[in-house]
């Protein structure tokens, strides 16, 4: 296939969709790293303020809601993520595919292996699409508050949990758990406004790990389309 037939692909392909989705995970998973602790609400804010920096690995089950009695389809990734305060973050999709997700600060930047295609868009607009964004700017409990009902949830799976409901109700957002295993972040259900579900568990989580300043760069690569919105 051509350069520009890569382009040219309708705007409600399946895999441009999807993308579109691992973008909005993306930001929740990194937004939601900063929010890391042990003792649910209690811990929440400590680590807001002594948590600058984080990787660790992942692997994401999308669950989406069954359609006509049919059974619901399950999708599976895994890769790798790191974070550094405030607003960088960087996602490497291993598997199935690959993808990488990087935002600088400035710039949100999602490059497709398989398309070997680049999209550019502007980091606030990006972020400001969901709710989950205001949490990034969020320097403690009170201002989290604000924007977002926050409650401890029950134990389950050996983890602690946190509940968080956004109070504007015109987003993409339903709610959000953050687990806990001792002072790290284990896991992470997200609920969108379709039902579908989004669950994240994380291994080997180093919180304010030395991360180069290379990390949160992006350089397309060379012949790659870029696409930007």
């Amino acid at each position: 296939m051509t350069r520009a037939g890569r382009c040219a692909r309708p705007h409600g392909h399946p895999k441009e969709f999807l993308l579109k989705k691992k973008i909005a995970t993306a930001i929740l998973i990194a937004v939601s790293a900063q929010l890391a602790s042990a003792d649910g609400l209690k811990s929440l804010e400590s680590f807001m303020k002594g948590s600058q920096t984080g990787r660790a690995d992942f692997t994401q089950v999308v669950t989406s809601p069954p359609k006509d009695g049919q059974v619901a389809r399950t999708k599976t990734s895994s890769g790798t993520f790191e974070f550094q305060r405030p607003g960088r973050f960087r996602f490497v999709y291993k598997k199935p595919f690959e993808q990488t997700i990087v935002a600088d600060g400035q710039t949100l930047w999602l490059y497709d292996a398989d398309l070997n295609q680049v999209t550019q868009r502007a980091q606030a607009q990006a972020l400001g699409s969901t709710p989950a964004a205001l949490l990034a700017s969020a320097p403690d409990l009170s201002a989290l508050r604000a924007d977002f009902t926050l409650e401890a949830a029950p134990d389950q799976d050996g983890l602690q949990w946190v509940l968080a409901r956004p109070k504007a109700k015109d987003g993409q957002l339903q709610s959000v758990r953050v687990g806990f295993a001792g002072e790290q972040l284990a896991a992470l259900d997200i609920l969108d406004s379709f039902g579908q579900r989004s669950a994240i568990r994380f291994t080997g989580m180093q919180s304010n790990a030395a991360l180069p300043a290379a990390t949160f760069q992006f350089k397309p690569p060379q012949g790659a389309d870029v696409v930007k919105q």
